[in-house]
């Protein structure tokens, strides 16, 4: 009998019960990672001479699940996906792997992912592509490619990922899974490979919100290695999840859900803002209040260029100690710069050196006002926007991109008229560290599409409870990837 395409709860009593052992798990998860791994080029490292845990009465234990590649892990090869760091072990757990060992959680792989999580294809990993397990022609998004890749495919109930623009969110769309990136500072991001510091999230890709209610429970908690961490101890999120979502108020974003915005849109598209609708009658049917609102196109349509300035000026600063001395593998010169200059030159992918370039030209005494200051303005307009619709509403609900996942053949697929909004709101999540998660909401050709729920900050447990009612009025839970090619 197969366990792993099964939710936690399901697992954890089989293993209480004495019907299957954690070591037979981890042989089972094991197995289908290679599997995966011959179709979806989902992994960078799986840990085969792995060892099964203690079964105790956390939900966790025992269980299997998969490790992002950018999460520190001792003794473990950890890459970020980047021939920078192709052969680093780091010799401590980043706080969120330390937690989940507390539980007696098996991690069993590390997951590939565009590099250094710069990335929203799952095409810059130095392993290669990551494909998609519905489709192999078709792309996972990014960063949590792997991630998203493994859960939906059936490796293991549940896997990291991380966040910066929408890389645990999108991913889970693509997929068919859920993605539930918790308030910024929820999960310490100690020993998290940082990408953009005052953007980067902590979070989960599970099959269901239940699952991931239970896996940031396990993660979350304020830590002394990350100022940025609060104390949450007191939000359960398992125990006060609830179906009962009577009188909630939520609104959508009439500039993003207007079908007439989208003036050339394709058939894929008016059925993915055709599935949005439904589910807002959906979420009428289970006693919610469901309003039309709208923001300023100005500010919508400066969204995508406020997040390439803002995460290319960290990332650059952040990433300034990649210079293979430290750590990483050394590069031929003469001297230190110029070994310096030849490991970056070789070592990243021409996609974050073009993000490199940009983040220091932004950042340049002469720039710094005119880009990076005024990104930062706009960054304030946006989140305030979103915070004065939480002054009146629960949530913001929204379509997850511009339809089913992209094709890696980028020629195949087609822009649309304001489509970056679609395929770009999600960043104003991080914007304001705001709660955020994606369940799956139907299919377009045989593909799933997904939708996003956000709220205001430290209000996780809403959003939860939103996401949690309305995936029981729909057919997507634990599903599991059934190639249609």
């Amino acid at each position: 009998m197969s366990y792993m395409d099964k939710g936690i709860v399901e697992i954890h009593n089989a293993l209480v019960k004495g019907e299957v052992t954690s070591k037979q798990l981890v042989e089972e998860a094991l197995s289908k990672a290679h599997e995966v791994q011959d179709r979806c080029n989902a992994f960078v490292t799986i840990i085969d001479d792995v060892k099964e845990m203690e079964v105790t009465y956390d939900l966790l234990s025992g269980i299997p699940f998969g490790l992002k590649d950018n999460y520190s892990t001792k003794g473990i090869l950890s890459t970020g996906s980047s021939n920078t760091l192709k052969d680093y072990v780091p010799f401590f757990d980043a706080t969120a792997v330390t937690n989940l060992k507390k539980v007696n959680a098996v991690a069993i792989a590390k997951t590939a992912m565009d590099e250094f999580g710069m990335g929203g294809f799952g095409k810059t990993a130095h392993t290669g592509y990551i494909t998609n397990p519905w489709d192999q022609e078709r792309m996972c998004a990014g960063s949590s490619s792997g991630s998203a890749a493994s859960v939906a495919a059936g490796v293991y109930p549940y896997a990291t990922g991380s966040d910066t623009g929408d890389s645990i969110r999108k991913p889970a769309a693509y997929c068919g899974i859920v993605g539930y990136k918790p308030t910024y500072g929820m999960i310490s991001r100690y020993g998290l490979f940082p990408f953009a510091s005052s953007l980067d999230h902590l979070g989960c890709l599970t099959r269901s919100v239940e699952d991931a209610a239970i896996v940031a429970d396990a993660m979350k908690g304020i830590d002394d290695n990350d100022m940025t961490s609060w104390d949450s101890k007191d939000m359960h999120l398992y125990e006060s999840l609830s179906k009962d979502v009577q009188g909630k108020k939520l609104c959508y974003i009439k500039e993003i859900c207007d079908p007439s915005n989208y003036p050339d849109a394709s058939d894929e598209l008016k059925q993915h803002l055709a599935n949005f609708y439904k589910t807002l009658d959906l979420c009428k049917e289970l006693g919610m209040q469901v309003e039309e609102v709208s923001i300023d196109m100005k500010l919508l349509n400066a969204l995508s260029s406020v997040y390439v300035v803002i995460s290319c000026a960290e990332a650059t600063s952040n990433m300034s100690n990649l210079t293979g001395i430290i750590f990483g593998p050394r590069s031929r010169g003469d001297n230190y710069i110029d070994m310096m200059k030849n490991y970056r030159t070789e070592g990243f992918s021409s996609l974050i050196k073009r993000r490199f370039i940009i983040g220091s030209y932004v950042l340049q005494a002469q720039n710094k006002d005119r880009y990076f200051n005024n990104a930062q303005r706009v960054r304030r307009l946006l989140v305030d926007a979103w915070k004065d619709l939480y002054k009146k509403y629960d949530a913001v609900i929204l379509p997850v991109g511009s339809g089913p996942a992209k094709y890696l053949d980028e020629t195949k697929n087609k822009d649309y008229t304001n489509s970056h909004i679609l395929e770009e709101h999600l960043q104003i999540g991080n914007f304001g560290g705001f709660p955020s998660i994606t369940i799956p909401n139907g299919f377009i050709n045989n593909l799933p599409v997904g939708i996003n729920i956000t709220g205001n900050c430290y209000d996780d447990i809403n959003v939860l409870n939103i996401a949690y009612a309305l995936e029981d009025k729909m057919d997507y839970k634990n599903q599991i990837a059934k190639e249609v090619k």
